[in-house]
């Protein structure tokens, strides 16, 4: 064997562990139970934790093109995308399906998620990502899953949350960013309308308030989403 031919042969090896590596830190960061859980026939798992009951593509799945409507990130110096949910990062023969780094801000909720109790605050869950409210921010930040994850409680009397979250049907085919521009902007419409935010403990008023005030924020959000083309249950 020549010097070159060994050296060919080396980097080859080399190029096989690498890739290997890459392939086993994608799958690491996978969550408990991954092997058994149901999928559909694009491939796409059920999260159905809390609950939850969307479909979403395997953490390390690989697509060539972003979404259409997607929305860049930049965290901790690389670059995130985010669609419907899902999010993506640059990679090997495109993009890759990752989990969000804690710390990562966003402005909008993905249009599909479920609120979650635990230690008496409310996280708001998809695809395996907690998110948490950031007042200071007027907006969320991705978060690790929080202590007693895996038992969730109820919101607290005081709370002013409702008991479920109240779903979007887009009937004039809007995107999943769309809807979640949508629903992020009447929200904040809702909010300036009645003094009420769902997101905050007591809903950000005094205990006699509470009640009327949900209603109205309710009441509030529903016409604008209805006005927007959607239907609210």
């Amino acid at each position: 064997m020549t010097a070159r031919t060994r050296k060919v042969a080396v980097l080859s090896a080399l190029s096989v562990l690498l890739l290997g590596g890459a392939i086993a830190t994608a799958f690491a960061d996978e969550p408990h139970g991954v092997r058994g859980r149901e999928h559909d026939a694009r491939g796409q798992y059920l999260d159905n934790r809390y609950n939850h009951g969307h479909y979403y593509p395997e953490r390390g799945a690989v697509v060539r093109a972003l979404p259409e409507g997607y929305r860049p990130y930049y965290h901790g110096g690389s670059r995130f995308y985010f669609s419907g949910g899902i999010w993506y990062a640059p990679g090997p023969g495109g993009f890759v399906v990752v989990r969000p780094p804690a710390g990562l801000f966003i402005a909008a909720l993905p249009p599909f998620y479920t609120t979650v109790w635990l230690g008496g605050l409310p996280y708001y869950y998809a695809d395996d990502t907690y998110y948490s409210w950031r007042p200071d921010l007027n907006g969320y930040v991705v978060v690790d899953p929080p202590a007693g994850a895996d038992q969730p409680g109820v919101p607290p009397p005081s709370s002013g949350a409702p008991a479920n979250d109240f779903y979007l049907y887009p009937k004039n085919g809007q995107s999943a960013e769309q809807q979640s521009a949508d629903r992020y902007e009447c929200h904040s419409w809702a909010k300036s309308q009645t003094g009420f935010d769902p997101t905050a403990p007591g809903g950000g008023v005094p205990g006699g308030e509470n009640a009327s005030k949900r209603d109205g924020y309710r009441r509030a959000i529903t016409a604008c989403l209805e006005a927007r083309g959607y239907s609210v249950k």
